[in-house]
């Protein structure tokens, strides 16, 4: 293994691939350089003598300025490197340069085994879901969960119950964003059936709730006020039997690769998931587009900084200006609760080697791949347009994963470089962008893209990757999330409590 890495010809910058002592030379490039301190894994070596306010270039951009002079050989982080980014920007619509040959689709005929519902949605897994209106009502749904689990052993995938604080006491898009989220995991084909459980006195209770799904197949969605029962667990059990019967007689079909739907995610992020499973991803991204398949790109707080690039790849200028009014929408949120737009990376993405929000956002739209954007979707609405579709809301883990399986993702591919065992309701690839996190935490991660700095091509990894997508979306294969049960909902909140 190389212990540095380049990204790009052009720049400043190489990445440790393994602890550098002071006085270690290593040449990369045709350009040797000394190490005049000890630099940690994943962490920015200096390739060249830099003045203070000089822009620092990695991936190919710059990733802020100089805060003081710079030698060739020192370690780049905080302590030297500062964001160039602040406040809302002005972009120019610029029409996408036309490519010169069509992106070949490497996955025409290829097919997975997938449940074809009688809606003409399809979903890869056969499921039931309790849904709570309210969280007065959590408690319950996971009583009845695990009651019917016991009863109704063997008759589906499982019965999961979802649960979260919020269904009252909620003002203006707070209680909209809960009622949307709520019913995208209601409509989620995953689900072969579901029970909506409310309390009865609640602000999103049954009868209002029911307005944000979109027609109710009553054979596959039953509702349960626990108000006006006097026993609901079994009310409850009485309900999901039918939803049991059902799915114990739904049988996995071939269904094209082109009508599967991925959402990308980064959490826990280290100087490697710019250089391994992000641009892996992208290559996943890609293909599935290619094809006429979806793929969603979320965390718009981390686009900041890199957001240019996605707007070059609009469809079209309608598609520009919506992205232009999802990134700078996001600022004006952080700007109205009074907070620095660009505090971020985390304390675990620093110690990983990240420094500034834009050497984030490049490495993180690496998942994007080169696919056209061609649709922007708002938080917690439906994906719906073949391509790379942009979806509003935070980077948070468990947020922006609940948001794009309510927004229909079938699966989730979630890179990491420090690791978490968080899962949402659909299944939830791993991957780790370093080896030494997949050796130490094979329980939580399903795929190592570490390899990739150990020789395995781009290609090669990507190949392997979309094998097990494939197994994954036709149940041959269950991702940890699944096998160890983390299954979890988190709803976006910007308002008032009562």
């Amino acid at each position: 293994m190389e212990k540095l890495i380049r990204i790009t010809p052009k720049d400043d910058v190489a990445v440790c691939t393994q602890e550098m002592e002071a006085g270690e030379k290593v040449t990369i490039g045709g350009t040797t350089v000394t190490a005049l301190e000890k630099i940690p894994f994943g962490h920015k070596i200096a390739l060249r003598d830099i003045k203070k306010s000089e822009n620092i270039i990695k991936y190919g951009f710059p990733i802020g300025h100089a805060t003081e002079d710079i030698k060739a050989g020192s370690h780049i982080h905080s302590h030297n490197l500062q964001t160039n980014l602040e406040g809302t920007l002005e972009y120019k619509y610029k029409p996408r340069a036309a490519a010169e040959e069509p992106t070949k689709c490497e996955l025409a005929g290829k097919t997975f085994l997938g449940y074809r519902r009688k809606n003409g949605k399809v979903g890869i897994r056969n499921e039931i879901w309790i849904i709570p209106t309210v969280g007065c009502v959590n408690k319950s749904a996971e009583l009845i969960a695990k009651a019917a689990n016991e009863r109704f052993a063997g008759m589906c995938d499982g019965i999961f119950a979802y649960t979260h604080p919020y269904g009252c006491s909620q003002l203006g898009d707070d209680q909209l964003y809960t009622q949307h989220i709520l019913a995208g995991l209601v409509e989620h084909p995953n689900a072969t059936g579901v029970l909506v459980l409310g309390l009865g006195c609640e602000n999103n209770n049954i009868d209002v709730f029911k307005k944000f799904i979109h027609n109710i197949d009553e054979d596959r969605i039953k509702f349960l006020s626990t108000q006006d029962v006097e026993d609901e667990v079994e009310a409850a059990l009485k309900l999901i039997r039918p939803l049991a019967e059902r799915a114990s007689a739904e049988k996995r079909v071939e269904i094209p690769v082109e009508e599967l739907v991925i959402g990308f995610k980064c959490g826990g992020s280290d100087a490697f998931s710019g250089i391994t499973a992000n641009p892996l991803c992208g290559r996943i991204t890609d293909r599935i587009t290619s094809c006429g398949g979806r793929a969603i790109l979320t965390e718009v707080p981390e686009m900041f900084g890199a957001e240019t690039i996605l707007m070059g790849r609009s469809l079209d200028e309608k598609v520009f200006n919506r992205v232009v009014s999802m990134v700078n929408g996001f600022k004006e949120y952080y700007q109205r609760h009074n907070q620095v737009v660009y505090e971020n990376p985390s304390p675990g993405n620093k110690a990983g080697g990240i420094t500034t929000l834009e050497e984030k956002s490049l490495g993180c739209i690496q998942k994007g791949g080169s696919a056209v954007v061609t649709d922007v979707l708002e938080y917690g609405e439906r994906c719906v347009t073949k391509g790379l579709n942009l979806l509003t809301g935070p980077g948070n883990d468990m947020v922006s994963c609940t948001n794009m399986a309510a927004a229909g993702a079938h699966m989730i591919l979630f890179t990491t470089g420090r690791g978490t065992p968080f899962g949402p309701p659909v299944p939830t690839i791993k991957i780790s962008t370093n080896t030494g996190l997949f050796e130490k935490k094979p329980q939580w991660i399903d795929y190592n893209a570490g390899k990739i700095l150990t020789g395995t091509s781009f290609e090669e990894a990507a190949d392997e990757l979309f094998s097990l997508i494939l197994d994954t979306a036709s149940g041959k294969y269950k991702t940890k999330n699944e096998k160890n049960g983390y299954r979890e909902i988190a709803i976006f909140k910007d308002g008032v409590t009562l």
